[in-house]
């Protein structure tokens, strides 16, 4: 029991590390503000460096980890295209990157709980990840 929810949050965290740095991806080259680009940036450098630890802990499971819901996926880059057509402010993108970090956190608790039984490390991954998430709907709060 252990092994499975071990892997099954490692995965979950691996489709949201993605699902992170794809969102950022999206919209960092139409960010005016300097310290907004600084504070992606750094996100998503954290989120990258998290994506190496738990691929190399998945790696050791034998386990490919996972892709973020296509479906989620491009909703989430349609409703970033829209918004950001319509407006293309540092506030929209502030904006955008809270809910999407507060998805994030919901998400990631959601599964932490789910997965009661997975390892230490995976937790503490999980956590670490959620924090970052948190951190960052912080930092960006005086761009809304």
């Amino acid at each position: 029991m252990i092994e499975q929810d071990t892997i099954k949050l490692l995965r979950e965290c691996d489709a949201g590390v993605k699902m992170g740095v794809s969102s950022i991806d999206d919209v960092l080259d139409k960010v005016s503000s300097n310290s907004l680009k600084k504070y992606l940036t750094e996100c998503k450098n954290e989120h990258e460096e998290l994506k190496t630890e738990i691929n190399g802990l998945l790696n050791k499971y034998h386990d490919d980890g996972k892709e973020p819901n296509p479906i989620a996926k491009g909703m989430s880059w349609m409703k970033t295209n829209v918004k950001i057509g319509m407006d293309d402010s540092d506030k929209t993108i502030a904006d955008l990157m809270t809910d999407g970090c507060n998805m994030g956190v919901k998400s990631l608790n959601q599964y932490l709980n789910k997965y009661k039984a997975a390892d230490e490390v995976s937790k503490d991954i999980t956590k670490r990840l959620i924090n970052l998430e948190e951190r960052l709907a912080v930092d960006i709060r005086s761009f809304l």
